[in-house]
């Protein structure tokens, strides 16, 4: 007998599929997308946008392809993963293509719809293909050792604006580091999953703080830091701050142990201090963030951070309307880093609060899947991939807002970037997976090609203490 956890349905009985709840929101998020972008064309041109029908036509007919990808393959899954992408990547070229008009010598809003594309073809052949998650748990070191080549090959290419985060091949560019974060999680959740008891109940104790043997937590450590030492060479630390992060909340949830938080949080400062001081390009940033007017006192203008926050100011509670804003003198960045500027000026602080509200339901959902599973390397991989989006989110938006220094990372779905807009894709896909799982029934073994079945028959929830004998 076993007992269930959170929305995980007791036995004899199913949960409820929802895909017609899920259908009905898909359609309101493409509904919500055009007339944003209607709106711009109207308060730009006076006139609706002659592509607008076509627009709503394309975004329309890849949420209806994504819709009946998860319908087949994955009738449980969660019914709001899928609308919540499909309105922020709409908002998100609504945006673009409100800048685009203010650049017309550099259009993105063409190449970001075509990446969307690509991002939901990814989606759907995720959802396809991928039987069961529980498959990505023996591929743990080949997603390690490909994370880490993804990493290392932008080191040989020239760098832009400051960092060799790209790979650029005539006109094509990509950062492959936006894929390296999703199989860093398939491997910290994998080994995580197979050592959490000798993480929690071997080692010694410091400060009441009981810590792993080096057999167990060295190999981790060490691609970790691998991670970590290449990022920084690159420059790209707001990539290294989200592994940094992803790592330290993994092997927390993993152990139960809330030591692990206090000492990620020293660690993070630590090194943010000597970074901080010793790299000119990232001191330059801090600098920024200390004294954000400093250039205007020198009678040098404004620059992007102050700008950022001038335009936060003059959006007020309702905002000034779509395409009504002044956000574009933020300049080069302003539809990639600084975007969610421009949600903030034109929507307001209550636009820009349904946008957290949205980014936090998706993070939550891909939680409660998570705490869903009995299956530990499940778990893990959701609360990875949920816990990649949120850390997202809150560097770049404590960055344009002044909480902290910038990084130079891509609002998810909002901000300009192909490669950002198809991994996030595929984060949604592997969490509607995980949301199926812990919705429906269990798959069975031999549909799945899993050999032997991971959920374990000791009816408690895991909380990161059981013996081994317990987890039987």
């Amino acid at each position: 007998m076993t007992v269930p956890t959170a929305d995980a349905p007791p036995p004899g009985l199913r949960l409820p599929k929802r895909r017609g709840v899920e259908l009905s929101l898909v359609v309101c998020a493409v509904l919500i997308s055009v007339f944003g972008y209607v709106s711009v064309g109207l308060a730009k041109n006076d006139a609706v946008p002659p592509d607008a029908a076509a627009y709503g036509a394309g975004l329309g007919l890849l949420a209806l392809l994504a819709h009946v990808a998860v319908r087949v393959r994955a009738p449980y899954a969660d019914p709001l993963l899928l609308p919540i992408a499909v309105l922020l990547n709409g908002l998100g070229l609504v945006l673009i293509y409100r800048l685009d008009l203010e650049t017309p010598h550099d259009e993105a809003a063409p190449t970001q719809l075509i990446w969307s594309t690509l991002g939901v073809a990814l989606f759907i052949a995720v959802v396809v293909f991928l039987r069961d998650h529980r498959l990505l748990r023996g591929y743990a070191y080949v997603s390690v050792a490909a994370a880490l080549v993804l990493l290392i090959v932008p080191i040989f290419f020239p760098a832009v604006n400051g960092a060799k985060i790209w790979i650029r091949v005539g006109g094509f560019s990509f950062q492959p580091g936006e894929l390296a974060k999703i199989l860093l999680a398939v491997f910290f959740a994998a080994y995580l999953a197979a050592n959490r008891s000798a993480l929690a109940y071997t080692g010694r104790t410091i400060w009441k703080l009981q810590l792993p043997s080096g057999r167990v937590l060295g190999p981790i450590v060490a691609i970790w830091l691998l991670s970590v030492i290449v990022l920084i060479l690159e420059r790209d630390l707001g990539t290294s701050l989200l592994f940094f992060g992803l790592f330290v909340i993994l092997l927390y949830v993993s152990t139960g142990r809330t030591g692990w938080i206090a000492v990620g949080l020293l660690l993070a400062a630590v090194g943010a201090v000597v970074v901080g001081s010793f790299e000119p390009h990232v001191h330059s940033r801090v600098e920024d963030w200390l004294s954000p007017f400093a250039s205007i006192d020198a009678g040098e203008g404004p620059g992007q951070l102050a700008q950022s926050l001038f335009a936060f100011a003059a959006g007020g509670v309702f905002g000034t309307g779509l395409g009504l804003g002044r956000s574009i003198l933020i300049g080069f960045a302003a539809k990639s880093d600084f975007i969610l500027a421009t949600a903030g000026e034109e929507l307001g602080l209550t636009g820009l609060t349904a946008i957290f509200m949205l980014y936090a339901l998706i993070v939550a959902r891909g939680y409660r899947a998570g705490l869903a599973l009995r299956d530990p390397f499940g778990r893990l991989l959701a609360v990875g991939l949920a816990s990649i989006l949120a850390l997202q989110v809150f560097v770049i938006a404590g960055g344009v807002m002044g909480l902290i220094p910038l990084t130079g990372m891509a609002m998810p779905f909002l901000a300009q970037g192909g490669s950002s807009v198809a991994t996030n894709w595929i984060i949604v896909a592997l969490l509607i997976r995980v949301s199926a799982s812990a919705r429906g029934p269990r798959p069975d073994a031999a549909e799945t090609g899993v050999i032997a079945p991971i959920v374990e028959s000791d009816p408690r929830p895991w909380d990161g203490r059981m013996t081994r004998e317990g987890e039987r």
